[in-house]
């Protein structure tokens, strides 16, 4: 079909879709939508072929029912993220980089019916007394909202795609990500149960490289993880997953990680991996590793691997529990044996750029590296 057609029909679609607006917001559905849409349609464009008023009525229940203009985007499996700014044109990250589309939404209502049709299945909702939103979609996609008046430029949605798959170690070997020495660097780990922190800016591929690690682990262990949002897919016979509850509007409910961590303890796990450490549970998470749960895994965000371990020391602070300085930082350098540090190049590659041990002594913390990443091309 010529471009010149498609227009015609986004045209015409987005004059349907006006009509049924209202019908959409107080949840048609879309079965019954798709015959009175198509009755309407062959009624009014009766001129056109049988295949363009097909998809005419395909595209206005993707609006009206759907993503509207994300649709398109959330069916590409090259598309990593996908970040929208009120009614300017939506960008996405493919391969590392961001490229802007020519996709937008027409007008902020129709931002805010298409957020409030994502976070439906979520059982999640957001509104100017509660302006800020994280949840899971269905596929495992993580989704950010923020309304005005904190986004100034109208509603800002982030979503974090999922990949049904996690990539194995031999694959991140295969792309770059890995070289072949690191890849038996972390194996042996695992094999001797070492603690690993993998640390990281924001879209470094953390959470790649942690189920990365997690799918070297035997199918004779019980592995129990703990995430904000279930993000990890492991491929082993015995997993039990965890997922944080934020509060309901009326403050209650809330189950955090820290909670989470501390139930853990009492389901026997072999193996913990916490998604990332945020806050407090970064003592109840210290805690456990130096107490017989080794061979446990988690990330968190960080800048070095040393800043990393400052970090973890300051969380592990946060838990208020009266304890000095110096016995957080002990607890630190017990229970952390390697730092797995994670980049994003400039050309979009994610790579580990180095691992270092952790070494105690003296109520200090000392790094050593025993792996260099190869050097980023300019």
């Amino acid at each position: 079909m010529k471009s010149g057609q498609l227009d015609e029909i986004e045209a015409i679609a987005a004059r349907f879709h006006a009509i049924l607006l209202e019908q959409a917001r107080e949840g048609a559905a879309s079965a019954e939508m798709a015959s009175e849409l198509t009755n309407l349609v062959d009624a009014r464009a009766g001129v056109l072929s049988a295949e363009s008023r097909s998809l005419i009525v395909q595209r206005i229940i993707e609006r009206a029912l759907g993503a509207g203009p994300l649709q398109l985007l959330l069916r590409d499996p090259e598309v990593d993220e996908i970040l929208v700014s009120g009614t300017k044109p939506i960008w996405v990250e493919r391969g590392g980089r961001l490229a802007e589309t020519d996709a937008s939404f027409e007008s902020d209502d129709q931002l805010r019916l298409t957020i409030e049709r994502l976070l439906a299945p979520a059982g999640r909702r957001v509104d100017e007394a509660e302006p800020l939103c994280d949840a899971r979609l269905p596929d495992g996609s993580r989704i950010n909202v923020v309304l005005p008046p904190l986004a100034v430029d109208g509603p800002a949605l982030s979503i974090r795609r999922f990949r049904p798959r996690g990539l194995s170690a031999s694959q991140l070997v295969e792309l770059g990500s890995w070289s072949p020495d690191l890849a038996v660097i972390l194996a042996d780990a695992i094999e001797r149960r070492l603690n690993i922190l993998v640390c990281g800016g924001t879209g470094s591929g953390k959470t790649t490289t942690l189920a990365a690690i997690a799918g070297l682990l035997g199918n004779g262990e019980r592995v129990v993880t703990i995430e904000d949002t279930a993000e990890l897919r492991l491929n082993l016979a015995h997993v039990v997953r965890l997922e944080g509850r934020p509060a309901s509007l009326e403050g209650r409910g809330e189950v955090t990680i820290r909670s989470l961590v501390r139930n853990a303890l009492r389901m026997r796990p072999d193996r913990i991996i916490v998604g990332e450490v945020r806050g407090a549970e970064a003592l109840d998470m210290l805690i456990a590793l130096s107490t017989g749960h080794d061979g446990s895994l988690t990330t968190i965000h960080a800048g070095s691997p040393a800043e990393a371990l400052r970090r973890l020391e300051t969380l592990a602070l946060m838990a208020d529990m009266g304890l000095p300085h110096r016995a957080i930082r002990a607890q630190v350098a017990d229970a952390i044996d390697l730092v797995v540090f994670q980049q994003r190049e400039s050309c979009g590659l994610r790579r580990v750029a180095s691992v270092d041990r952790v070494l105690g002594g003296d109520g200090e913390i000392r790094t050593e590296s025993i792996y260099q990443g190869p050097l980023s091309e300019p």
